[in-house]
Parts: structure tokens; sequence; C-alpha cells
């Protein structure tokens, strides 16, 4: 059988254009002789659909598309995936479809990911259909990896899913789906969302493996692909790749089809970016411009009194290099103003964090002004270490509209950077990669002043954050116990912060924004 394989880019609640795009790669399995064409999860509605899948119109209208996908499907079957209004709530089924009808609908029984919990309940699970005289096992979503014992009679497993990227789940994906192939001696095929969807990005590499647990085909990653699988043909089996060392250029990639897809389906076109001259907004500002285009970025450099000439050089390096506009504006004056206007509440109080912050602030306001006048979108600029600490300042450097780096840690800042300069000729200069971390909200403030080094800083926040460890299970692995527990205050204290944030693009299995620092146990990627 030949199963053609559509890994596309669908939109949330853009029924037509998704159904358009489904109805498109119909044609084009039909051209090419296939015998079934299969999308992913949730096609025609787009995911994570979150509330519309309570509206019974919304729902209604998934089946009306889905009736009209089914008119082209003479002469191939289809198997398509979308929400169902059952007696018992919303399910994510997988429609089948042959001679021009929809046979049946299987539900998908494991609800694990909590973008759907409340808004789907389970079904019955996976079932078996005889597709052109092919018996396949039809299976939706995570049941891939909580299933087994399929019957003996199958000769191929169909998964459809919607499975978003994170760090080093590819790799774990494949090594369950090698697994389950081998075991069960069948061949597996699975295909999966790509594209972003506000704060989740979905990686596509969707693939099959034939019945002895080798990878024979692999598709893109974050792209729009289309391959025929036949199960009947020899294929030479591919390595399944490994995400540790490919882990920049996925996060990289990732953070790229992020910002670039929150733009498009939101009919957005322009960013802007403050450019301090330090690696975070060198690194957002790159990814911008890759995505969207020079053209379509903006940067406002905004010298406070207390800025280096280094950044500020920098930081016209690097708009030159990228080949985005730019527009120098010293805020020393405004600065100087609101200081002294304030002078009757702050007046004769030493220099601390209140004076550090009206900086960053002024700074928002600047930008926010450029939004508001040439629809240029504010983008964050921020990272998962300063987030979590707490080192950012509420209504300034945690504005925005998007942050497509707001999960990276700082250390994976300078790594996506190295990354940039190797394969982009170098845009971000060297001085941004060597300086010595600094926010210069004053004169030779450095972030060493209260810190370690951000490669220990890391290590902590991430023993902590993804792999949920206690402090005396860090202190025991080595690290100093005064530092542990400061780290610790600073992220319990700051709670608040991250609930005030922008969405922040998911690249891992714990974030913030809107979500409490808990790690998931849910290990597969959902």
């Amino acid at each position: 059988m030949k199963i053609a394989i559509a890994q596309l880019n669908y939109t949330i609640g853009d029924v037509d254009g998704n159904a358009s795009k489904i109805i498109d790669s119909i044609h084009k399995a039909k051209a090419q002789h296939a015998d079934l064409v299969i999308f992913a999860e949730q096609a025609v509605s787009g995911t994570p659909a979150l509330d519309l899948l309570r509206k019974t119109t919304f729902l209604e209208l998934c089946e009306d598309a889905l009736v009209e996908i089914a008119s082209c499907c003479d002469g191939i079957a289809a198997i398509v995936g979308l929400p169902i209004l059952t007696a018992d709530g919303t399910i994510s089924a997988a429609a089948l479809i042959q001679d021009r009808k929809v046979l049946r609908y299987i539900g998908k029984k494991y609800i694990t990911a909590r973008r759907e919990m409340g808004f789907l309940v389970p079904s019955k699970g996976y079932e078996y259909a005889t597709i052109k005289g092919h018996k396949c096992a039809i299976i939706v979503g995570d049941d891939l990896s909580r299933e087994r014992d399929f019957d003996q009679s199958v000769e191929t497993v169909i998964s459809i899913n919607a499975r978003k990227y994170g760090k080093g789940t590819m790799t774990y994906r494949y090594e369950m789906m090698r697994n389950l192939a081998f075991v069960e001696s069948k061949n597996l095929v699975l295909v999966n969302q790509v594209g972003g969807s506000t704060d989740i990005v979905y990686d596509g590499t969707s693939g099959a493996l034939n019945s002895r647990g080798e990878l024979v085909l692999m598709m893109k990653n974050f792209e729009e692909d289309f391959q025929i699988f036949d199960t009947k043909a020899s294929a030479r089996p591919i390595t399944i790749p490994s995400t540790y060392n490919d882990r920049t250029r996925l996060v990289y990639e990732a953070a790229r089809c992020g910002l670039r897809d929150f733009f498009r389906k939101n009919g957005y076109r322009k960013a802007s970016i403050g450019l301090s001259g330090g690696i975070d907004s060198a690194v957002v500002a790159s990814i911008a411009a890759d995505a969207l285009g020079a053209e379509n970025v903006r940067a406002l450099l905004m010298p406070s009194p207390f800025s280096s000439l280094e950044s500020v050089e920098d930081a016209k390096e690097l708009a030159r290099n990228l080949g985005i506009e730019y527009n120098v504006i010293p805020i020393s004056e405004i600065y100087t103003s609101v200081v002294n206007t304030l002078k009757p509440v702050i007046g004769g109080t030493e220099f601390d964090a209140t004076e550090e912050n009206i900086q960053t602030r002024i700074r928002t306001v600047l930008l926010m002004a450029l939004q508001n006048k040439t629809d240029y979108i504010l983008l964050n600029s921020s990272n998962k270490s300063e987030n979590a600490l707490g080192l950012c300042t509420l209504y300034g450097d945690t504005a925005g509209a998007f942050s497509p780096t707001g999960d990276l840690y700082k250390s994976e800042m300078y790594d996506v950077a190295r990354y940039i300069n190797r394969t982009q000729g170098n845009p971000i200069p060297e001085s941004i990669l060597t300086k010595e971390p600094s926010s210069e909200l004053h004169p030779g403030q450095k972030d060493s002043d209260i810190l370690p080094p951000y490669e220990v800083v890391d290590a902590i926040l991430f023993r902590m954050i993804e792999e949920g460890q206690h402090r005396e299970e860090i202190v025991n692995a080595g690290f100093d116990s005064e530092v542990v527990e400061k780290i610790h205050g600073m992220i319990m204290r700051n709670e608040k912060k991250r609930y005030q944030f922008p969405p922040v693009l998911r690249l891992s299995s714990c974030t913030f924004g809107h979500e409490r620092l808990m790690p998931l146990t849910n290990k597969y990627g959902d």
C-alpha cells in the first residue's frame, strides 16, 4: 500500500484554510497514485484550539469541512484529524474516509497534555480498519506510547499526532517508535503537526518505520512536507538522528518557526526590538531578521547615562550586519527629568533599583510608541535564567507581544549566538559574545556582582526546574549551599513577575509565562 504523509502547517480556527490545504494534498496524493493519505491530529481545527473545542458552532463547521474533504476522496482513502462532539464531550478523532464517505471516527483515549485537559474527553482508543486490502491500526495522539499487543493480522500502525517540540524529545519519540515497530513486527507511520501556534511550536519530523524497526522515511523539521511511504517497496534504513549533536540547530529553527508563524497567523508583518549591545537582544534581532526579513525589523538603541560607548557601537554594528533599520535615541534627558520629577517622593534616598528600573521603563515607553505609530510589533528579548531569578523589570524588559527566547537559559543564548555566527556569516560582533554580562544599570555594574557565572546558575536552575530536584540533592551534587539557597529564594520571590510576561515560546518541558515553575512528568513532548 502506498501511504501519502501530508505534514502541513495549520492555523487554529481557520477551518476553511485548513480544509483547503488538506484538499490540495489529497489531489497531490491522487496524482502520485497513493492508496491512502494521512493528516495530523486536529488538522481541520488547528491545535491547541482550547475554548473553541467547547463551541458547538465551531465543531459543526469542522464536520461540514470534513464532508467537503470527503467529497474529494474518489479513488483514495484518507485519515483526517479533527475534534468531534459526542454525548460525553469533545474528542480528538481520526476520521476514516473511503469512497467519498466518512465511515467512522477513531477517538483518542489518553488526554495527557495540559493544554487539552478540560477541553477534550477520553474516547475508546485505537481501532482496526482494512484499507485497499491492507489491515491497519489507526491510533490518535499519545495513545501510541501507551498501547501494545496489536492484532497479529495488522500490517501497519498509523498514528496521527500533534506533538510539540521540546529539547531532546525527537530522539525519545523515535526510539519509542522503533521499539514498538520491532516488538510488534509491524510498519509504523506517524504524521505530526508542524508550525507555530502562539507559545507552542510543532516540529513535524513525521516518518515511517518498517516491521524490523528500521527508520526508512523521515520528513523535514519545522517545515511542511509531503512524502510517500510504500509498505511493499524496499528502502535503505536511515539512522535515527541524535538531537544531542543537533540540539542548537533545532532550538534555533524552533524559535525562528515559532516567531514567523506568530506573526503570519496573527496578521503581523513588522517587528521592533530594543538593541542594547548585549547577547539577548542580539540573538532575538538575528532570529527576527531571518524569520521575517531584515526589511521588516526595526531597532531602537536607547543609551542611558550608564550605557557604555562599546555597547552602543556593538549594537550599531549588529544592526548594520543584519541589514535592519535602526535609530539611536538617547534617554539621558528623559531619565534625568523623571528622577527630578520624583524628587518630592524619593529625594534624599540612595540610588538603588528604583533608579535602575526607571531606565528600562523609559525604553519600553519609546518602543511601545513606535509600535503604536508604525505597527512594528515589539519583541521581548528575555531569557529563562533572568526570568526565573527575577532579574527583569516589570513593565520594562518584561514587555512585548512575544518572547521567542524566554525559554532558553542564558548559556543557551550564547550557544544560539555562536550557531548564528557559524551559519550566517558572523553578524553578531565577537565583543558581544566575549564581554561580561551586564544590564548597565549603574556605572560598572556586572551580573557577576550578585551571581556566580551563568554556567553555574543555569546548572542549578536546570536541576530545580527541569529535573525537579530538591535543594539538598543539588548541594549533594557538589554545588555551594549558599548559592543554591540564594537562587531558590530568588525564584520563589519572583513568581509575580512571571505571571506578567508576554507569551513565551515553549522550547522545553518546563517554561514560564502563565504557568508556575513545575517540572512535567510527560517526557513524550506534549
